[in-house]
Formats: structure tokens, sequence, C-alpha cells
């Protein structure tokens, strides 16, 4: 397949800038892949979607505020890096800006000095390997100095940093938010959690990849980047048991289910405790083995998150859904309305 055979027209003005002042107050376009059906709706109708018995699988990776802005103590240079993960010890890779003043033990001191970054390899693309140094705790002295990282086309400054972490995150790691779960209310999740839906949890640190258009025509030929996850034995006993006794595995946005469908094909369709690294690319074709439904935002033009949902439900189902929540002016990406995938 080709990489324009996802494409559609988004007017710019239904990119949501800011996130609405009640997290569960989104729009929530239900669409059915067996009958095609299309419902409209607010997003505490997931309750109503959710049955006893099903298990909702939550990423709770908390994003990192990522963006530096520093400067070369020799030249007083400004630079910008976007950390992007932990290599080892205190080595990151970063991308830099402008990364052609960044050679090799070139320097980069933010905050007066409290933290430094000394370049040790250079990559491709603009990209970095830094060490920093720095007194105290390192995640303290990110917190004090860095933003969060935004992706490139929200151009609103973010006046709450919260409202780019989902009510359950806590396992620091990401470059990005898995923003399909910004609609939940810790009230929401107790309802859900009150109907008997078990609440299931796992990690997947999303990278900035997840926002890099496909540069490919022909599919095949699309390098997918990679993304640390792991899924607990408890998390991975409790959705056995779910399955076992009938009920569903509903994922909270493509994140969640990039990782348990690499677990699934990891083994052979089984749900086992596990961690490491995912590049699956899941397009048309791709035979789903663990999730059975999902919510997820509203994503780009030709982007892999697209072709995900596309390999679920259909691409030309999919595209007609994208065009009704364009022409029922539904807001898009990470700060947008959502949709729930049966």
């Amino acid at each position: 397949m080709n990489t324009e055979d996802f494409n559609f027209h988004l007017p710019e003005e239904l990119i949501a800038q800011t996130p609405l002042e009640q997290r569960d107050s989104s729009k929530l376009l239900v669409i059915d892949r067996e009958s095609h059906e299309m419902v409209d709706a607010h997003f505490d109708h997931i309750l109503d979607e959710l049955n006893p018995g099903d298990a909702l699988v939550m990423n709770n990776t908390r994003v990192l505020p990522a963006r530096l802005y520093g400067e070369k103590p020799d030249t007083h240079g400004h630079v910008e890096l976007l950390l992007l993960k932990n290599t080892e010890g205190d080595q990151w890779e970063v991308l830099a800006k402008p990364a052609k003043r960044l050679r090799v033990g070139a320097q980069v001191s933010f905050g007066d000095g409290r933290l430094m970054a000394t370049v040790v390899q250079e990559l491709d693309h603009g990209g970095r390997i830094v060490e920093f140094s720095y007194d105290g705790i390192f995640l303290e002295v990110l917190e004090s100095l860095g933003e969060m990282p935004l992706p490139p086309y929200i151009h609103e400054k973010l006046q709450d940093r919260e409202r780019y972490q989902t009510v359950y995150a806590k396992e620091n790691g990401s470059a990005a938010a898995p923003t399909a779960g910004l609609h939940f209310t810790q009230e929401l999740l107790a309802k859900i959690e009150a109907k008997g839906v078990k609440l299931v949890e796992l990690t997947l640190h999303v990278g900035l990849g997840t926002f890099r258009p496909v540069s490919v025509d022909n599919l095949d030929e699309h390098d997918m980047h990679s993304e640390f996850y792991s899924l607990s034995e408890e998390a991975a006993q409790t959705l056995r048991q779910v399955k076992a006794n009938g009920g569903r595995v509903v994922a909270v946005g493509t994140t969640s289910i990039r990782t348990l469908e690499t677990i699934g094909s990891k083994f052979d369709g089984q749900i086992k405790a596990d961690s490491g690294w995912t590049k699956i690319f899941i397009k048309p074709g791709y035979t789903f083995k663990v999730v059975d439904a999902f919510s997820t935002n509203f994503h780009l033009p030709k982007s892999t998150l697209v072709m995900l949902v596309s390999a679920f439900a259909g691409r030309e189902f999919v595209l007609e859904a994208y065009k009704h929540a364009v022409d029922q002016h539904y807001r898009f990406f990470s700060f947008g309305d959502a949709m729930f995938v049966k």
C-alpha cells in the first residue's frame, strides 16, 4: 500500500491548540467495524461502551519536561535540546538545534550552569548523544529547567503542565503524551471500575517518532521508530483471566495497542509479562492478536497511527469516519476529541 492511500483533507482550524477545561467533556465518535455504524457522543459515553468483565488497558508513562534551552559557554550561542531517551547512566539521545554547532566535545549550559551537557557522539538528522552533569537528582533538575515538548502543530503555550499528563501517569520516560488517555478523570475511572471493568496499566515510553511523517511512498519501506515497553506479571495475569472469561481487552490509545500487539506477536497470541523495545508497524493486513476494541484520538493524515486504526477497522471505513469527524467539526490531535473503535 502507498502512504497517499491514508491521506484526507483536514482544515487547520480543527487542530486543537489547547485542552478543554474539563478532561472528559470532549466529543466521542463511536464506530463499529462490523455494522459500519457511527454514533456521535460525549466522552463519558465510553462508560456505556464498556462491559462488566472487560479490561481497560492504560499506558502509565509520564512525559518528561524534555525541552531544554541553553547556551554554549564559549560563544553564548543559543541551543535547544530535546531529550528522546536515556541510553545509559547520565547519557541521553537528544535532538539538537542548531546541530551543526554541537560537535563531539561541545558543551551546553542550562540554568546558569546548574545543568551541563557534553556531546559524546554525533548521530544522523540532528541527533546527538550527550552526557549531563549536575548536582542533586537529575529529574528534579529537569523539572525546574525543562519545558513540556508539545507537538510541532501546537502553537499555544500550555498554561498547566499537568494537562499534558494523564491522571494515571507515573513512570517517567516519554517525550510525548499518550494522548488518548488525556480524556479520563479519576471520577470516570472510578465509575468504570465500579461497573466491573478491570483497570490494567502497562508502560510504553512515547518517542518523538510518533510525530514523524512517513517519508516513503511504499509502506513496506518505512522504518518505524523504537520505543521501550513493559507489562508486569500481575497485568498479564489479569488480561489472561479476562480473555479466558470471555471479556474484551480494550486499549486506551495506540501506544497501549502497540505494546499489547508486540507481546501477542512475540508469544503466538499469548499474553505474557515482558519488556523491551518495539518497532512494530501495524498497517492493513495485520491480524490483531490481543486487542478487541480501543479508544484513540484523531490523527495526522498519512500517519502510521491512521494506518494502525485502518488495520483494525478497514481503511475505507476509517477514512469515512474521519470525513464525518471533519464535517462535524471534531477537534483533532493531542488536545482533540476521541474515537471508540469496536
